[in-house]
């Protein structure tokens, strides 16, 4: 019997069964109902405690804010969020009676300068710790978180080193930051330096043309911690610091507190100012900062 002389019954019950299938393919439910609404009911509890924690350290920086646009007699006269009379006369006694202005330029020249510096030599030495091998390369990164406290010890007492030169210099480059350098070098494929080398690239040429660029998360974190850590620092500053108009922000407040304890309005405008720049700079760079970080953590 040929092919064509086969009765159609065949196919009719495979198209039936196609059609049934597809049917019970589309009635198919496509979740577990309880467990969705179990996960959503996760998911709002998370957010809502996430909100309230969050809010709970938002409350200590709004108060500070808020305390530097209240007159004096105000913040005595019991907790309030918001000030009853708005005033900036808080900001104009830091800045003019307190000289806060110069305590701010002082600052930014000290952690710009140290910053700077820190991005250079952290970047060039752990290119150098996590491509290079040379004797002894392992011992002596391990002796660079001993040489800083080594050189503290030492002392700082010339003349010469008594002012910002002295603070800079104390901390042109961290352990730190050479640690978070190297272990980010360590996570780029070796391939691209072997690219370099057939085109006759050098070590430095390698590290300006091909590792540099490609160090950007790591650099701006190495550029926010140090920025950060430098600005707030207080214990150098304090200790090399002779000439009250070299003062940097965190000496200002701290003497500002101690002589005049009750007058909260242009105190809390200082901490403002103090908080304002690293606040700016975290938010601009937040995405490069956590990268940074989580990529210098991937490779020991």
């Amino acid at each position: 019997m040929s092919t064509e002389e086969l009765p159609p019954v065949p196919r009719v019950a495979a198209e039936e069964l196609a059609l049934e299938g597809m049917a019970v393919g589309t009635a198919a439910p496509t979740g577990i109902p309880g467990r969705e609404r179990a996960e959503r009911i996760r998911t709002v509890v998370v957010y809502f405690i996430l909100f309230a924690v969050a809010v709970l350290f938002a409350v200590p920086f709004l108060w500070s804010v808020s305390t530097s646009f209240r007159t004096i007699a105000d913040t005595v006269a019991g907790f309030s969020l918001l000030p009853r009379h708005w005033t900036t006369s808080g900001y104009h006694e830091a800045f003019h009676t307190f000289n806060f202005g110069r305590y701010a330029l002082n600052s930014a020249i000290i952690a710009g300068a140290v910053t700077l510096s820190n991005l250079v030599l952290a970047s060039i030495g752990g290119y150098a710790f996590a491509r290079l091998k040379f004797p002894g390369r392992e011992v002596l990164f391990m002796l660079v978180n001993w040489i800083p406290a080594w050189v503290g010890h030492l002392g700082w007492h010339d003349a010469s080193f008594v002012n910002r030169n002295g603070v800079i210099l104390i901390q042109l480059v961290s352990a730190t930051s050479l640690f978070l350098m190297r272990q980010y070098f360590l996570t780029i494929p070796r391939d691209l330096e072997e690219a370099a080398k057939l085109d006759a690239a050098g070590y430095f040429k390698t590290y300006r043309k091909v590792m540099l660029p490609l160090a950007g998360p790591a650099l701006a974190a190495v550029g926010i911690l140090m920025f950060q850590g430098t600005w707030n620092a207080l214990f150098w500053p304090a200790v090399l610091l002779q000439d009250k108009s070299e003062f940097t922000i965190p000496i200002g407040i701290a003497a500002f507190h101690s002589a005049y304890l009750t007058m909260w309005p242009p105190l809390m405008a200082a901490s403002v100012i103090a908080i304002l720049p690293i606040l700016l700079i975290f938010v601009v760079f937040q995405r490069y900062f956590v990268a940074g970080v989580a990529s210098a953590g991937v490779k020991g």
